[in-house]
């Protein structure tokens, strides 16, 4: 994605530069990209807290399994999105064919997180540092796939498994304070087994913004960003096609869905040595909805992710 700006001559009222002022092209790009935002955690990590979590979870499973099984994704999953007071939040649901015992040796330990974030086209070094236990786990984004990495913002986000018991996961992440202006971010994973070979998955993340953030980012989204939708259907265009949502819920559904599909991928192929396959994966993914997702071709995207992988001494 690229963002250019109409130039006035001398006198004219600039809307480019008026944004530019009021956002700044790094928020905007940054927003719009898709890069790492975050979903509520809960804090409590106690054997009897994780199970009435995975209750709670096998209870939202039970209630949302009719829309779950008629999801015009093509699969099991639903995406949610709120504007909350202070911010934004994305739920993600989905049903997967992997046990939850898979699910948990592919996606427990820092590592593992910093290669499945790794596969975001915006997200280009992910480095782990801390004791076990309390690793930091620092995500370095572009805010276009085509500025170089000494370019990126650091987020940088404590790790803490909350739970890891035969029946339920709980993975969060969290950071107090972001760049340009946003701050509070959570993301947790949490799964649930349904069967011997299903999991129920619950990717939630949310973040907090200013008023002036929020506000830039409005006027941003409906004029550059514009032709930018999400996923909910929200009416029907005269052609009969699907009307989705835009603005800031549009944003932050693309956002969680761009997410998810990493989790997707990774567990897809968790075996070690499998990046480019992981990456393939969630590119082929990616392209399923080129109405919100569309950014590079497959070419250019896999030269990025080797350049970065040769640049920090990793193998494929």
């Amino acid at each position: 994605m690229s963002i250019s700006f109409y130039r006035p001559g001398p006198g004219m009222f600039s809307p480019a530069r008026h944004l530019r002022r009021a956002c700044g092209a790094a928020l905007c790009g940054w927003l719009l990209a898709g890069s790492l935002q975050a979903g509520a955690a809960p804090t409590a990590s106690e054997p009897a807290a994780g199970e009435a979590r995975a209750q709670a979870l096998r209870a939202r499973h039970k209630q949302i399994k009719d829309k779950l099984e008629r999801s015009s994704f093509g699969r099991p999953i639903q995406l949610d999105s709120i504007e909350t007071p202070d911010g934004l939040q994305g739920d993600v649901y989905a049903v997967v064919e992997h046990p939850l015992s898979e699910v948990g040796s592919a996606l427990k330990g820092s590592a593992n997180w910093c290669e499945l974030m790794l596969l975001h086209v915006n997200n280009r070094r992910c480095r782990v540092s801390g004791a076990p236990g309390r690793e930091t786990l620092t995500l370095y984004v572009v805010r276009r796939y085509d500025k170089p990495v000494d370019q990126a913002f650091e987020l940088p986000f404590a790790y803490r498994v909350a739970s890891a018991t035969p029946e339920h996961l709980m993975i969060d992440l969290s950071a107090a304070s972001g760049p340009f202006g946003t701050s509070n971010y959570h993301v947790t994973l949490e799964a649930v087994a349904l069967d011997e070979h299903k999991s129920f998955l619950h990717f939630s993340y949310s973040y907090d913004h200013s008023m002036m953030v929020k506000l830039a980012t409005q006027a941003y989204l409906a004029t550059f960003g514009r032709d930018k939708v999400g996923f909910t259907v929200v009416g029907q265009a005269p052609d009969g096609k699907p009307e989705y949502i835009r603005g800031m819920r549009g944003l932050v559904e693309r956002n969680a869905m761009r997410y998810f599909l990493t989790l997707d991928a990774y567990l897809a192929a968790d075996a070690k040595g499998q990046s480019e396959q992981r990456q393939r994966h969630w590119f082929a993914a990616a392209e399923q909805f080129p109405r919100q997702l569309h950014e590079i071709d497959l070419d250019t995207y896999l030269a990025l992710k080797r350049e970065d992988r040769q640049r920090e001494g990793l193998g494929r």
